[in-house]
């Protein structure tokens, strides 16, 4: 089973936007989608941000911070599909699904999307019921074998039966009519499910809506996976669930230098969600806090998201989050540096004392402009040169006139830039980053 390949204008450039899991876990309310949404409207989306994301278990009336419920009494339809819980998503009493909110959200400028789990529920299963448009039923179609081993809502579909294709094209069918944009996914990478994947991609082809796929999670993703994963999808994890932890972070640096020479328009591998800002309302993990990352890490954690061109998702309560980080977010570079530069690359890795020097490289698209991300991983603030032949790939000439910006700290304006003998001296912080625009004058 195959899907026709997904046109790069469905996701141009990497997705930027808002999802609810890492701070309100299963959890997610209407009201609350909806004030992040408008904060989006009035701060982010002129930087790019675009997306609003409901995560997992919108159809549990049950759902709890701090875990999944056993035997969780599931929102369905007379087929088997999920519906938003109408206690949490009360523009859905009208069995309009999340339309009513889907079309809040469009208002707004924004996308919506929903997150969704492999398979077919358990409930659908125990109560038998028909797939729509076919003459089979739930119970013949689930695979018992085939479960998700961390969600206990589903069971696996067995797609050697005709049917469950038949499953997620009513599925998918129903996301389309209520005006959903962005499906996350989850449960399709861990062991890789090509045959899911396939699956749901062509439910999507057939529902006439363009919808973009993401896929989760991405616990040990191999490259080998490129060419399958561009045909079906536009976004896949790279890792497992990433929190506010510079270790979490740390990680990160070695995938996205495997998979950043992979990147390109319709395909984007998701180095995972953002955990700055408020987080762990009501979350699957931690309490209510502040992001555990400094403010250095915050920035190294967005500059390595932004030249490794991943998609940017952040997982805070934008209402309650500091206007600081709402202002860091809304920096222009991100969306500038992911949408609009080639040849991303880890160019130096280096020992140093009890850390690493880390150089990342880009050039834009647009202008005759280079980026320069020199991140640092040991305790405390380094000094170092770099040699800007090895960023810019051109030979060294040592009278060539260059300016300079700092993207973090000079809003975009340029000024000349002191070279050493071909070298530019960059000050780093302990796991920090210096994030820098270079163009040469004349």
């Amino acid at each position: 089973m195959t899907a026709p390949p997904t046109a790069a204008t469905l996701a141009p450039v990497p997705p930027m936007g808002w999802n609810s899991w890492d701070c309100f876990g299963t959890t997610v309310t209407e009201d609350e989608v909806l004030a992040n949404a408008e904060v989006m409207r009035t701060r982010l989306l002129p930087a790019g941000w675009d997306h609003v994301v409901v995560d997992i278990d919108w159809y549990d009336p049950t759902a709890r911070a701090h875990g999944y419920n056993d035997d969780a009494p599931v929102v369905l339809d007379d087929y088997g599909r999920q519906l938003p819980a109408a206690g949490r998503f009360p523009s859905s009493r009208d069995g309009s699904g999340f339309a009513n909110l889907a079309r809040a959200v469009h208002e707004k400028g924004l996308k919506f999307g929903i997150h969704i789990v492999r398979g077919i529920p358990r409930r659908a299963v125990d109560l038998d019921l028909p797939i729509l448009g076919t003459e089979w039923t739930a119970a013949e179609v689930a695979d018992r074998s085939n479960v998700c081993t961390w969600h206990p809502h589903n069971l696996g579909l067995n797609h050697d039966h005709p049917g469950a294709q038949a499953y997620y094209d009513a599925q998918v069918a129903q996301f389309a009519e209520w005006g959903v944009d962005f499906i996350k996914a989850d449960d399709m990478q861990a062991p890789y499910y090509h045959r899911e994947i396939e699956a749901y991609a062509l439910a999507i082809a057939r529902s006439g809506r363009p919808m973009t796929l993401s896929l989760s999670p991405g616990t040990h993703l191999s490259t080998l996976h490129i060419d399958h994963l561009r045909r079906h999808a536009q976004m896949w994890r790279i890792s497992d669930d990433l929190w506010d932890r510079w270790e979490d972070v740390h990680a990160q640096f070695a995938r996205l230098a495997r998979w950043a020479p992979l990147q390109g328009s319709g395909g984007w591998a998701d180095a995972d969600m953002l955990p700055l800002g408020r987080i762990g309302l009501r979350a699957e993990r931690g309490e209510p806090r502040n992001s555990r990352l400094s403010g250095d890490e915050q920035r190294s954690l967005l500059s390595l998201w932004a030249m490794g061109r991943s998609p940017l998702m952040v997982g805070a309560d934008l209402p309650s989050t500091e206007e600081s980080t709402l202002g860091m977010l809304a920096n222009p570079a991100l969306r500038e540096v992911t949408a609009s530069t080639t040849g991303n690359a880890e160019v130096i890795r280096e020992p140093h004392g009890d850390g690493e020097i880390i150089v990342w490289s880009a050039r834009s698209s647009r202008q005759d402009r280079w980026y320069l991300a020199a991140f640092w991983t040991g305790e405390s603030e380094l000094t170092t040169p770099i040699a800007l032949a090895s960023v810019t790939g051109l030979p060294a000439m040592t009278h060539q006139q260059w300016n300079v910006s700092d993207l973090w700290e000079d809003g975009g304006e340029m000024t000349p830039l002191d070279l050493d003998r071909g070298h530019v001296s960059v000050r780093v912080p302990s796991h920090g980053v210096r994030w820098l625009a270079l163009e040469p004058r004349g």
